[in-house]
């Protein structure tokens, strides 16, 4: 049965995925209530573990170097408790190889090198061109729903990724090619992104680890 995690380590690990947000994204982000979750961050604050600054007029919150070692120490204990540890390295392993083709199609996707121009802009005139990388993200979805489901079902936070990246290929299908790298939304590069930081913490390792 798949282990649900207790809220506050919710809050803190909402915190790390999404780097710099503000207390109703991070409620959002594990469907927490947003008065309960603002309470749990002036906690965690007060432990030194999450600091709230103020960047180009947002307010929002991030980890200290503390609470980042507490979260991977929360996070570690809890893999523990289920014995989960085998699994999530296997889907690691498994994920580093789709990491790299996600990478190459985000860079696809903003480059359409010409005869001259190596570095050219997709202008997203070419639909060969576009229609090939999006049919290299359709394929990753599906890869992407397969490690979901193994995840899932051992750990409940690791739920959704796969409808997340799914729904914004489907904006991408409909017409608004910023949903395959969109910055402060849940873009397919952001939510692949996300799903790569959950595994480093969970599994305690740095960026570019196994790489």
């Amino acid at each position: 049965m798949s282990r649900g995690s207790p809220p506050e380590l919710l809050v803190l690990h909402a915190v790390r995925l999404k780097g710099f947000a503000d207390d109703r994204a991070l409620a959002a982000r594990f469907a927490l209530d947003e008065a309960a979750t603002t309470e749990t961050l002036l906690d965690l604050q007060a432990f030194g573990w999450v600091a709230r600054s103020e960047f180009a007029g947002t307010g929002g919150w991030s980890l200290t170097d503390a609470g980042r070692a507490e979260g991977e120490r929360r996070l570690a204990a809890e893999l523990d408790a289920c014995a989960g540890a085998g699994v999530v390295r296997e889907v690691h392993r498994v994920f580093l190889p789709l990491n790299a083709r996600l990478q190459r199609a985000c860079t696809d996707w903003q480059l359409r090198p010409t005869p001259t121009d190596p570095l050219a802009a997709n202008d997203h005139r070419d639909p060969a061109w576009d229609g090939r990388v999006v049919g290299e993200l359709t394929d990753l979805g599906a890869e992407l729903a397969g490690l979901t489901a193994r995840l899932g079902a051992l750990l409940a936070r690791f739920g959704g990724y796969d409808a997340r990246f799914a729904a914004a290929l489907g904006r991408v299908r409909a017409g608004d090619v910023s949903w395959v790298d969109r910055t402060g939304a849940d873009s397919c590069h952001t939510v692949w992104f996300e799903l790569h930081e959950d595994l480093l913490a969970t599994l305690g390792l740095a960026r570019g680890a196994g790489a």
